[in-house]
């Protein structure tokens, strides 16, 4: 037995999302980072894999370099997965190319830079048999997997209605755009047809349909630029229509002055309402007509399963979203690790966290990665459409996207 061993592609100095990404994966123990090409810049791939105190040989000036050359190292030396943590425009082919190679796959969110290189994906993964993580943080969260379970169970009654809001308050001037990490967000040929609904509004619809277990049918979606000059979307409004025939609403917005991070989602039923927000993550509010409202805490009381195999710490001591990413990594790590060691991993006894096999089975995959594509692309349709309701489509050729998707300029 030994750790899973990991590459990354990006994610090098000056980068945010690669350091969250390696603290996650090793938080558990269960993954150990060997090599990186961190960066486009050869110099800055090195250097940063050097700062990460990596083997020389194994700090690479491409992805290109890294996965041909540790696809022919020994099987006691070479990586077993890569993470992802590059501008989407580069997803795909670093996907493609490290699944071609024979290694697992750890991206970060969306999959790839449009809906048909995602289709793409799935037909490589389906080729190579191996597996692919997609890293919807939010879903690794304790409470939100508790709310699904309430939800899952009846708690709540049949669904009515759906809530979801995403305010952002980073990129609301001109002047915001000065930094790497806007910079890429706001250039189609780095982020796609969409900055606010691709980098937050995915991550919105995901939440909704994950706690809900329903899956959204139609849209109705305004997309505007706040900024002069702004090509794509930093703020946006999406009327939802559920299958089970429930109506929802979700709102993402990056221009929203004086809010950090505030992802909410409200459900409710015929019965009761469920809300869980990312600011105040070890809490779900169930509420009722009937009786005072029920505050449900992290680690107290019968929760579900899956809920406490995703806790570390007792009541009290708060976690928050580094443990929701390293959520998904443990349980990523757990699917590679029964493959590479089938007869002799027991997930029961192998580990220093609370896992189950439940809970191991639920990252987000290669369907989440479509739907969330399908989701960007739709909305940016609607959003250019003068048809109110939209029909919720999965194959690129169906959605009608304008050829210059220039959003309104408020």
């Amino acid at each position: 037995m030994r750790k899973i061993r990991m590459g990354m592609v990006g994610g090098g100095k000056g980068a945010f999302i690669g350091a969250i990404h390696r603290i996650a994966a090793q938080l558990d123990n269960q993954i150990e980072l060997v090599c990186g090409a961190f960066s486009s810049d050869p110099e800055n791939a090195i250097a940063s894999g050097k700062a990460l105190y990596l083997e020389e040989e194994r700090c690479y000036h491409s992805y290109q370099e890294m996965f041909e050359q540790e696809a022919n190292l020994d099987d006691d030396k070479r990586m077993d997965m890569v993470a992802i943590v590059t501008p989407n425009h580069l997803h795909f082919p670093v996907a493609k190319m490290a699944l071609e190679h024979g290694f697992h796959v750890m991206s970060d969110k969306p999959a790839t830079i449009d809906l048909a290189e995602t289709l793409a994906l799935k037909e490589v993964i389906e080729k190579t048999g191996l597996l692919y993580g997609l890293t919807h943080t939010y879903t690794g969260y304790p409470m939100v997997k508790e709310a699904k379970a309430r939800i899952k169970q009846g708690q709540l009654g049949k669904i009515k209605k759906v809530v979801v809001e995403y305010p952002q308050g980073w990129l609301a001037h001109k002047s915001d755009e000065d930094n790497k990490q806007a910079a890429w967000r706001l250039d189609p040929k780095k982020s796609g047809i969409s900055c606010c609904m691709g980098d937050i509004g995915i991550h919105a619809a995901n939440l909704a349909e994950y706690v809900t277990g329903l899956e959204i049918t139609e849209i109705c979606a305004e997309l505007s630029s706040s900024v002069t000059g702004r090509v794509l979307d930093d703020d946006g409004t999406v009327l939802l229509r559920f299958n089970s025939g429930a109506q929802g609403t979700l709102q993402a917005s990056q221009i929203s002055i004086g809010e950090e991070n505030s992802l909410k989602l409200r459900v409710y039923g015929e019965t009761a309402s469920i809300e869980w927000s990312q600011l105040e993550p070890n809490s779900v509010w169930m509420k009722y007509a009937d009786k005072a409202s029920q505050l449900i805490r992290a680690g107290v009381g019968d929760l579900d399963v899956v809920t406490q195999a995703n806790m570390r710490t007792p009541a009290g001591h708060p976690e928050g979203y580094l443990e929701a990413f390293a959520n998904i990594y443990t349980q990523f790590s757990y699917q590679i690790r029964n493959r590479l060691f089938p007869n002799t991993s027991d997930i029961s006894t192998n580990s220093l966290v609370n896992i189950n096999e439940t809970a191991m089975n639920d990252v987000p995959g290669i369907e989440s990665a479509i739907r969330g594509m399908a989701f960007i692309e739709n909305v940016v349709a609607a959003s250019q459409s003068e048809l109110k309701w939209h029909k919720f489509l999965l194959e690129p050729q169906d959605i009608a996207i304008p050829s210059s998707h220039i959003t309104r300029t408020k």
